[in-house]
């Protein structure tokens, strides 16, 4: 199931990989392109970079204190940071997609439904005409259901444009 989903992401196909709060759809950074179609997605709304680790981030997201990442991540967090402007991601991964995500560095990553529909809990929520189209699908049971919480950060004080499993930190 890992190999098959990293060569999967390396040959440029889209994945499916279970979060710490809901199912993802995964592509190869470059390839967003696929997400926006799949999901029927506007393109006006990004996706985010999901990494396995804060290290992965490194020289990917400039202008940013790594203790502010590390005061959020990993966790049930999207952070919107830099200049320009990115989502990041390091979810506390089923050890499956942690190797996956590993070992690809980073995944351009949105949440694995139609864009408005209900978040994924389990493989089976997905709906199947995003299932077909993936190169691979890795299954880790029932997730929790809840996407991450968005956090700006881009102008000093945090700010969330969307509550979901986390709470903002104190």
């Amino acid at each position: 199931m890992t190999g098959e989903a990293i060569a999967a992401l390396r040959a440029g196909q889209v994945v499916i990989l279970p979060t710490d709060t809901v199912y993802g759809l995964c592509a190869v950074p470059g390839r967003e392109d696929v997400l926006y179609e799949l999901k029927g997605r506007e393109r006006s709304k990004p996706v985010a970079l999901l990494a396995a680790d804060v290290d992965a981030l490194d020289g990917l997201v400039l202008g940013v204190d790594r203790e502010v990442l590390e005061r959020y991540l990993p966790g049930p967090y999207t952070l919107v940071v830099g200049d320009p402007s990115v989502g990041v991601r390091v979810p506390r991964l089923p050890p499956v997609a942690a190797a996956v995500v590993r070992a690809v560095g980073v995944v351009a990553a949105t949440s694995a439904n139609l864009s408005g529909g209900p978040d994924p809990r389990r493989v089976e929520d997905v709906p199947e005409q995003i299932r077909v189209a993936c190169g691979a699908i890795v299954d880790a049971g029932e997730l929790p259901g809840i996407p991450s919480t968005v956090i700006d950060l881009t102008s000093g004080e945090p700010r969330v444009l969307r509550q979901g499993a986390g709470a903002l930190p104190e």
